[in-house]
């Protein structure tokens, strides 16, 4: 199985699954990954995503450069659009909150892959990247725009055009992963925080995702004009009623998610 999606309770671990391959991302690992993101997707009993890869070494350390070598110049760029559209933008454009597990390497196409998830936890031994230009390419799934969305304009362009590698102390110094715990606790510390995550409205979280979304997307004149769209949104639903009822009463809430 090139990835695998286990789900506990309003939690969904989805993992790549190339360990032989340092889960590198090709042509059916992204078809695999496409279909399991649909499923969570259309799950309203889950929650939260968590994205990982298999083993210890690596989240995921790149593309497989295999299948990027024989390509021409039209195969390139329907390669980059077909991974863009089937995974990289899935991820981003999710509706509720998909936490990056990078244990090990986070290279090219995995380092692509955790940017657009909403937010990265890195193990203390990972070692993020994007080395394309060694190659003689550029990263093709989102990575010079999500970098520098993330980093700043002149830290990206360092770590674009050196294809150098950031320890993971060095990426949550530049804010490029929010945490940094040792390898053993990964995955307890982002089940963690996705409690905390699935304790709140499903609601609301899938409003604020799509919010702060359209900042990236659109002038601030126009994003401001979606999160005022959004908040009222949020007015109409069940999970308003039952927040605010809870907060009046002095309860702990019970959100539905309707």
């Amino acid at each position: 199985m090139q990835s695998i999606l286990e789900k506990e309770g309003h939690l969904a671990i989805l993992t790549v699954n190339r360990p032989d391959k340092l889960n590198a991302l090709n042509a059916e690992t992204i078809q695999s990954l496409h279909g399991h993101l649909v499923d969570v997707r259309d799950d309203k009993n889950i929650r939260v995503l968590i994205i990982t890869g298999s083993g210890t070494k690596a989240f995921v350390a790149g593309a497989d450069i295999a299948e990027l070598a024989p390509l021409s110049v039209t195969e390139g760029q329907a390669l980059a659009k077909r991974g863009q559209d089937l995974l990289f933008n899935v991820v981003e454009q999710m509706p509720k909150p998909v936490i990056a597990a990078v244990n090990g390497f986070a290279l090219g196409g995995g380092l692509e892959l955790a940017m657009s998830c909403h937010m990265r936890i890195a193990s203390d031994n990972a070692k993020l990247g994007l080395p394309e230009v060694s190659l003689g390419l550029i990263p093709g799934y989102g990575g010079t725009q999500r970098l520098a969305q993330l980093v700043g304009k002149g830290k990206a362009m360092e770590i674009i055009t050196t294809a150098g590698m950031m320890t993971a102390e060095e990426a949550l110094a530049w804010g490029l992963v929010n945490h940094v715990v040792p390898q053993d606790a990964l995955l307890k510390e982002a089940k963690g925080i996705a409690e905390k995550m699935m304790r709140q409205s499903p609601i609301a979280i899938g409003h604020a995702i799509q919010a702060v979304q359209a900042g990236y997307e659109m002038s601030q004149e126009e994003a401001l004009k979606q999160e005022i769209a959004h908040f009222g949104q949020c007015f109409g639903s069940e999970d308003f009623k039952e927040g605010t009822s809870a907060f009046l009463n002095k309860r702990k809430p019970n959100f539905n998610g309707l």
